[in-house]
């Protein structure tokens, strides 16, 4: 597996915002590993969507790849420059381009349709952004959570979104909107199985692996854990499962530390004399 490029830190060649919030969140492994999860699972809700994956994805044969592509794909559009994130981005839009068919219900799907874009977007950042509130190094404010949704439209529309949330009450509004549109397909639950029992072999990847999972989906909101057929205790959940996914996230940030934030130079100085 190669390193990835070095981090772009010159604000006129990067892609993304050098001093901006997405690479605070984006920049920290287990906060993003709980967030991943979550946002897979929010995502195989939308029947369509599933049934694309079902239909065109390798997730089952080689489940770590697709974690890399994904990984790697976040880092150029995060941290790369506009070079490395606009070739990140043409290789999603070429794979998009054979992702259309036809779902068991008779409805055609196509991963170029705007709508699932935005399904996609919204569900994806709405579980970074929780994953990172709760298992993250430090506090946001409201303010800088709004700041990481509207870092994201650039991104979201060089993608295909065309209309992208802004702010994280847009982005809550949107996911109530596609609520109506959700429910779990047979192939939406394959995944849910595989991705949450069928990933880790050794008995201590399987401790660790399942504190994740349970992590992710309690940052679902209720009513996607249900669609989902899952459910979180909520008092387990505050006594022991997120305790002890905060430990794990230490130890993780001390094996692996986060990507340092830069922080937005100060002008210069006026004296007068």
């Amino acid at each position: 597996m190669r390193d990835p490029p070095p981090m772009c830190n010159d604000p006129d060649e990067a892609y993304g915002e050098v001093y901006g919030v997405a690479r605070l969140v984006h920049g920290e492994l287990p906060s993003m590993l709980v967030g991943g999860l979550g946002s897979l699972f929010f995502q195989m809700l939308h029947p369509l969507a599933m049934a694309g994956v079902a239909d065109h994805s390798r997730y089952q044969d080689d489940p770590l790849g697709r974690l890399l592509q994904t990984a790697n794909f976040i880092n150029a559009t995060t941290h790369g420059t506009k070079t490395q994130a606009r070739a990140a981005i043409d290789r999603v839009l070429v794979v998009h381009e054979y992702v259309h068919g036809v779902s068991a219900d008779g409805v055609a799907y196509d991963a170029n349709d705007p709508h699932l874009l935005l399904w996609i977007h919204c569900a994806e950042i709405s579980m970074f952004l929780s994953g990172y509130r709760r298992f993250g190094a430090r506090r946001l404010s409201d303010d800088e959570a709004d700041q990481y949704v509207a870092e994201l439209m650039p991104l979201a529309r060089d993608l295909g979104v065309t209309s992208p949330p802004s702010s994280v009450a847009e982005l809550d509004a949107e996911l109530l909107r596609f609520r109506h549109e959700l429910r779990l397909i047979p192939e939406g639950a394959v995944a849910r199985d595989f991705i949450a029992y069928g990933l880790m072999k050794s008995r201590l990847q399987r401790i660790v692996y399942r504190l994740f999972v349970l992590s992710a989906w309690a940052l679902l909101p209720r009513w996607a854990q249900s669609t989902l057929g899952v459910r979180t205790n909520t008092l387990i959940d505050r006594l022991f499962i997120r305790p002890a996914t905060q430990v794990v996230c230490v130890m993780f940030r001390l094996a692996i530390p986060p990507v340092r934030q830069f922080a937005r130079p100060s002008p210069p100085s006026i004296t007068t004399t």
